[in-house]
């Protein structure tokens, strides 16, 4: 397979993961806005520095309030994170190498990114805003369904299988992450215990923690399940086995020696002690480990290939 396509591929998994997961974001935050006892307050500073672009909204922004910092993640087209600009970006990519996609797949990338285009400002209403970025990922999980049902397992779905994976992993320590904005007035066990549903809700994790751990979404419980939990799809340790094997598939063996750290990290987590402290440390940690593992595959496989509009610098984030 040619760089330049295994590139391209790869990254188009990216955009959408990432659209689909910044949606996801967005959503927790506006359940617990909902959810947040009288006397708390929500940091959206705190909320830019979870998901990295802390530097990239003041360039553009005065002041982080919830309609700029909304307007920001979810339509601007000058942040090449925005929900809106990473559909647009998939669709230029799967526009592009439709030969080498399932037929079907770039009709529904374009339907993805037509109902963005007329319904991005909506979400920007806090009343809406649930409604249409549900849809987006509802949308989004069509696309990866048809291109799972359809799809040879060669190495175009490899590369896909990594970028979702590497993206996937690195949204779940961010929303995980997303009780460091929070500021709450008194220490009540009761409003965290709602912070960890709000987080489980996000990840659609709610049904399937409620089966394999218990009713309660306590903390250490919650960070166990979302990162080491190895049959929940949205797991960090999760996605690092499907990087395994995905990386199994593909020549190559120093990306799989940068994933193996990662793996050791996870799997020794001490999550009582990071439900109470250290947690914003542990996902900046993880965060840098999988821009580095992004590093090693772009060395690796994409060395001969056009660089991407949207670099690593940019995109990922850390």
């Amino acid at each position: 397979m040619l760089a330049r396509v295994a590139e391209n591929l790869y990254w188009m998994a990216r955009y959408l993961e990432r659209a689909e997961d910044t949606a996801r974001l967005v959503n927790a935050t506006t359940l617990m806005l909902m959810d947040m006892p009288r006397g708390a307050s929500f940091g959206w500073e705190g909320l830019l520095k979870v998901v990295g672009l802390d530097e990239a909204f003041h360039r553009l922004y005065d002041e982080a309030s919830e309609t700029a910092v909304m307007s920001f993640l979810i339509q601007d087209e000058r942040n090449p994170s925005s929900i809106f600009t990473c559909v647009r970006h998939a669709r230029e990519n799967t526009r592009t190498f439709r030969e080498v996609l399932p037929r079907e797949s770039w009709e529904w990338v374009n339907e993805l990114y037509l109902y963005a285009s007329t319904h991005m400002a909506h979400a920007l209403d806090r009343r809406k805003r649930l409604e249409v970025l549900t849809e987006i990922i509802r949308r989004r999980q069509a696309v990866v369904g048809l291109l799972a049902g359809t799809m040879s397992r060669d190495e175009a779905f490899q590369f896909m299988r990594l970028g979702r994976n590497v993206e996937r992993a690195d949204m779940t320590t961010r929303v995980l992450d997303v009780s460091y904005a929070i500021n709450l007035p008194y220490q009540n066990s009761q409003y965290y215990d709602i912070v960890w549903m709000s987080v489980l809700h996000a990840l659609s994790a709610h049904q399937m923690y409620r089966r394999h751990v218990g009713v309660r979404a306590t903390g250490h419980k919650v960070l166990a399940f979302l990162l080491n939990d190895v049959q929940f799809p949205r797991s960090v340790r999760h996605c690092l086995h499907e990087i395994q094997s995905a990386l199994d598939e593909l020549p190559g063996a120093e990306p799989m020696r940068c994933l193996q750290g990662m793996l050791s990290l996870v799997e020794g987590a001490d999550f009582r002690t990071l439900a109470g402290r250290g947690l914003h440390e542990f996902c900046d940690d993880i965060q840098a480990r999988l821009a580095d593992l992004n590093e090693v595959i772009s060395r690796t496989y994409f060395r001969a290939a056009h660089p991407q509009k949207m670099t690593q610098t940019l995109f990922s984030l850390v």
